[in-house]
């Protein structure tokens, strides 16, 4: 059975992924900052019918949590099949570029950037172990420096000096990753699931956590012919679905 580890998966977009996952049947480990409320979780999951999910405590700013997860699974399954690196914070509004203190920007860079990186080089061991490695950096088209620089854009006038800056250094290291693993099988791509209505924006966005996670499964559980070191965003409306850089 194939396994996948999200990170930041006890609600919202991430909870979802574990729903669709489980469905697909795959081994699911849900991770979460808090472990008793990720088992929580998991036992409502359940009930519902959801099975081989996992919790699975997971702080991506905290890289104990991270390798004594990879231990655990390393030592039930030997390997992993997909990292889904989910987990993701907003940072304190407002966010001006003149005057947002170091400190918060650094607090957000910590989970959004520096943690993707954090995990997805813990677990590259057993990614490798996989035969069809996949890792999807769950990123915004916030991100995108090419639709920031044009004002026609319809999120030209949101800048966000801690937020939508650490999500384009996360697609510069999607970019660098997918090019040093680009001879393995691996598929390693920077994937938005759009404006979606969360905790995470108060409900704002008009889109469902069922589109969300559905988009980022279509540009994850892919197969050999599928394309790496991309873009992708629910955003996007042509067929291509991806966005600029």
């Amino acid at each position: 059975m194939n396994s996948v580890l999200i990170t930041g998966a006890n609600r919202s977009i991430g909870l979802e992924l574990v729903k669709e996952f489980s469905n697909k049947g795959l081994f699911v480990y849900l991770g979460t900052r808090d472990l008793e409320k990720g088992q929580l979780v998991v036992k409502e999951l359940n009930e519902n019918g959801f099975q081989n999910i996992k919790a699975i405590q997971i702080d991506v700013t905290n890289p104990d949590t991270i390798l004594a997860a990879k231990n655990i699974v390393e030592s039930e399954k030997g390997k992993l099949d997909i990292l889904i690196n989910n987990a993701g914070i907003s940072g304190e509004f407002p966010q001006s570029a003149l005057d947002t203190s170091i400190k918060d920007i650094q607090n957000v860079f910590d989970t959004n950037f520096f943690g993707v990186i954090s995990v997805t080089q813990v677990f590259l061991e057993l990614l490798k172990k996989s035969k069809r490695p996949r890792i999807s950096n769950i990123t915004s088209g916030l991100g995108s420096l090419t639709l920031h620089s044009d004002p026609t854009w319809k999120y030209y006038n949101f800048k966000a000096a801690s937020y939508v800056t650490s999500k384009a250094a996360l697609n510069a290291y999607t970019i660098a990753l997918a090019y040093e693993l680009r001879e393995l099988p691996f598929k390693i791509n920077a994937i938005d699931p759009g404006y979606t209505a969360t905790d995470f924006n108060h409900h704002s966005g008009p889109g469902s956590v069922e589109s969300a996670a559905a988009f980022i499964i279509k540009h994850t559980f892919t197969d050999e012919n599928a394309p790496t070191g991309q873009f992708f965003s629910n955003d996007i409306e042509d067929e291509s679905e991806v966005s600029p850089w």
